[in-house]
């Protein structure tokens, strides 16, 4: 269920860097390291550190999208893969929900997108342990950021950062009462983890179990699917 190639979009818009700010101090310790081990001991034994370095920047990379946009339109918050999918209780508003889950390798962007516009209403912290992010009991256990927003049209949903086995660091940039825009880069997480996202029942999912999706480029669901209408935007 992918959202026709119709709806949705790819560019790259000037003005924004192809590295995320968070992997600058990385990429140019290992980029420093084997360029100087290259010069002490020459290329092939600097070779190891010089895939580090490709390893790292490509873990960092931050492409740019086209996004589409429309008042009932759920996007999706992170790249990878959709591990579940269907009714549950939020765990945050104490409501049924739809639950999607996402969960991204160490080979997908881990730069996080806002899934909807609105209000931030409040924001969990919640430490916890680092299981394998594709596990079930990941969502309830491991470390994770958590941010309700409820939306122009009075729809309240939760995105939830969720670190993963050898994530360490998750970095989220909304705070409580900010007006955000979906689409927007909003956080990020460092090094394999997960991206949950909570719906009110009756949205309808664009994606199905299994899917392959792209952060603000690709419909996760849509809250009101009599609606139609999209519209194309850069960010």
């Amino acid at each position: 269920m992918s959202t026709p190639l119709s709806d949705i979009a790819h560019g790259t818009p000037k003005g924004a860097p192809i590295l995320a700010r968070e992997g600058w101090g990385h990429s140019t310790v290992a980029v420093g390291l084997a360029a100087a081990l290259t010069w002490w001991q020459g290329w092939l034994v600097a070779l190891p550190l010089w895939l580090v370095a490709v390893f790292v920047l490509q873990f960092f990379r931050d492409p740019r999208r086209v996004l589409a946009v429309g008042a009932d339109m759920v996007l999706c918050p992170a790249d990878g893969r959709i591990i579940a999918l269907g009714p549950t209780e939020d765990p945050y508003l104490r409501r049924p929900a739809v639950k999607f889950s996402i969960f991204m390798n160490v080979f997908n962007v881990h730069s996080n997108r806002l899934p909807v516009s609105g209000r931030v209403r409040k924001r969990w912290y919640s430490p916890g342990h680092f299981f394998n992010a594709s596990l079930d009991k990941a969502s309830e256990h491991n470390e994770r950021n958590a941010l309700w927003i409820t939306t122009p049209t009075g729809d309240d949903i939760v995105v939830v950062q969720v670190a993963g086995l050898i994530a360490r660091r998750i970095l989220c940039y909304a705070k409580e009462g900010d007006v955000v825009a979906s689409g927007n880069r909003y956080g990020f997480i460092r090094f394999g983890s997960r991206v949950d996202v909570y719906l009110p029942v009756g949205a309808r999912a664009e994606v199905g179990l299994g899917d392959k999706v792209r952060a603000g480029s690709q419909v996760l669901a849509r809250l009101q699917p009599e609606a139609q209408g999209v519209v194309l935007k850069e960010a």
